[in-house]
């Protein structure tokens, strides 16, 4: 039975509020190589246990084996290796080059050390991914680390934190009650040095809020709300296919999944003509909750009412917490359905004259985690070089011939944009993220600068070196 990850003991007090716990000190000896024996060690019980998690998966989420496995299981475990073999050199000590020629003797470094305590709020979503990725840069950086799980998925964290916990040193990791207000309650009564949260941009929004009263850095990757591009030129078949599977990846419960595709005129009738059967043999899905389901349905009246029309001519709204997977074309840009507030398998099609104006209907919508771009293969290459067309778009993530699941790639960072959060997680960016620098210079008892001011002579000496540097410079 493994003992380490034990839930924070929250007691009320007299006033009825939570009493805050005592946080575990610092672990000095907890040193990198020993992070990496463990992670080594994660590695094989998740391998021995992932029939036991894909089961816990599909009970709580409604996942089936093969996307539990294949959204879960592998992005883990594909994440460990890249940790094993890039967190040595991402963590090492490096030495800063560059250095000037009048701080001569001296030597400059970055040490990398674990900001300290972090409180990982866990999302439900993908509750094996997300979290596992979270927990391997936490504690492969070296910090006391402490989960609130979520309360859809309780069971399958519950087993996820069980098989972190060993190996790890005693208060190394803990978790709370998977509960919304234990998680409310672990950020009012106690410090943390950094905050990850994933989850709903109005959540995000309050703990930013909390956070901001003790400085407290954090992390949020929230709503993504995403547009697909499609241009003229683009494989219509190919966009059609890979866009309708990201829509209905995790019954559209998928930060990154188009809420609406943008579609060149000049290609719209070819691309509706080969989404029309997909979206047409597709299978109801289960949500999280039937209010998740009711609000699919509310958007889909919504944007029907103004103008829009389903592609597969009927509309079939849901039964409890199952819907069936819907794509409105002619859908107004300004629908609730096409801003995309909601977390379902529905998705707007928008047509668009040309390409400023697929820029256009984009840059009105404010969440952005990933923009996704079909186009010809000319345009493409002219695409990925454009550095001003891709600041344009305000996306952490550009997608060229696909759609979600080249983010899947251990080593690529999400960082969010505008109402879709900050920080980033996963990847280098995050690994650092969750450390802190330390500057560390040494100077030379022998070689060194001499102290106070330099006579005149040697000032103006010193001038004309320095000038004579300019002139060589500058011609």
């Amino acid at each position: 039975m493994i003992q380490n990850t034990v839930e924070i003991p929250i007691q009320h007090s007299h006033e009825g509020r939570h009493a805050t716990f005592e946080l575990p000190a610092s672990n000095s000896e907890w040193n990198l190589t020993r992070r990496l024996q463990w992670l080594e060690g994660f590695k094989v019980r998740i391998h021995r246990h992932t029939d036991d998690l894909i089961e816990l998966i599909q009970s709580e989420t409604g996942k089936s084996a093969w996307e539990a496995f294949a959204s879960e299981i592998l992005p883990l475990r594909a994440s460990i290796d890249w940790h094993l073999r890039h967190a040595p050199r991402l963590l090492a000590r490096r030495r800063i080059s560059g250095r000037p020629w009048w701080l001569l003797g001296q030597r400059h470094h970055i040490l990398r050390l674990p900001v300290g305590r972090v409180a990982i709020i866990a999302t439900w979503n993908y509750p094996v991914q997300l979290l596992g990725i979270q927990l391997v840069q936490s504690l492969v950086a070296g910090n006391i680390t402490v989960v609130k799980p979520s309360e859809h998925s309780p069971r399958t964290q519950g087993l996820l934190l069980r098989l972190a916990a060993e190996g790890l040193d005693q208060g190394m990791l803990t978790r709370t009650p998977a509960t919304r207000a234990a998680g409310e309650e672990l950020l009012r009564s106690n410090s943390f040095d950094h905050i990850v949260f994933t989850g709903s941009t109005e959540v995000g929004r309050v703990i930013a809020k909390r956070a901001a009263e003790s400085l407290t850095p954090t992390t949020l990757e929230l709503s993504g709300c995403d547009s697909a591009l499609v241009f003229a030129g683009a494989d219509a078949k190919l966009a059609a296919k890979s866009l309708w599977q990201s829509v209905v990846l995790n019954a559209g419960q998928t930060c990154m999944a188009p809420r609406r595709i943008i579609v060149e005129s000049s290609i719209y009738r070819e691309f509706l003509t080969h989404l029309a059967p997909l979206v047409a043999g597709v299978k109801p899905m289960r949500l999280i909750s039937e209010a998740a389901a009711q609000r699919m349905d509310s958007c889909i009246r919504q944007a029907l009412s103004a103008g829009g029309h389903s592609i597969s001519g009927v509309v079939e709204y849901s039964n409890q917490s199952t819907v069936r997977p819907t794509a409105i074309f002619d859908c107004p840009a300004t629908s609730e359905l096409a801003i995309g507030n909601h977390f379902s398998p529905a998705v707007a099609v928008i047509r668009a004259d040309n390409l400023e104006d697929v820029l256009a209907i984009h840059t009105m919508y404010r969440k952005h985690l990933s923009v996704s771009i079909f186009a010809s293969s000319r345009r493409l290459r002219s695409l990925a070089s454009n550095v001003d067309l891709i600041d344009q778009l305000r996306a952490g993530s550009v997608i060229l011939n696909d759609s979600v699941i080249p983010t899947a790639h251990p080593g690529a960072s999400i960082r969010g944009i505008g109402q879709s959060g900050w920080g980033a997680s996963r990847g280098d960016a995050g690994l650092l993220e969750l450390t802190r620098s330390v500057t560390i210079s040494n100077t030379s008892r022998w070689i060194r600068i001499p102290t106070g001011e330099p006579d005149q002579k040697t000032q103006r000496v010193l001038k004309a070196i320095l000038g004579g540097f300019r002139r060589t410079s500058g011609q």
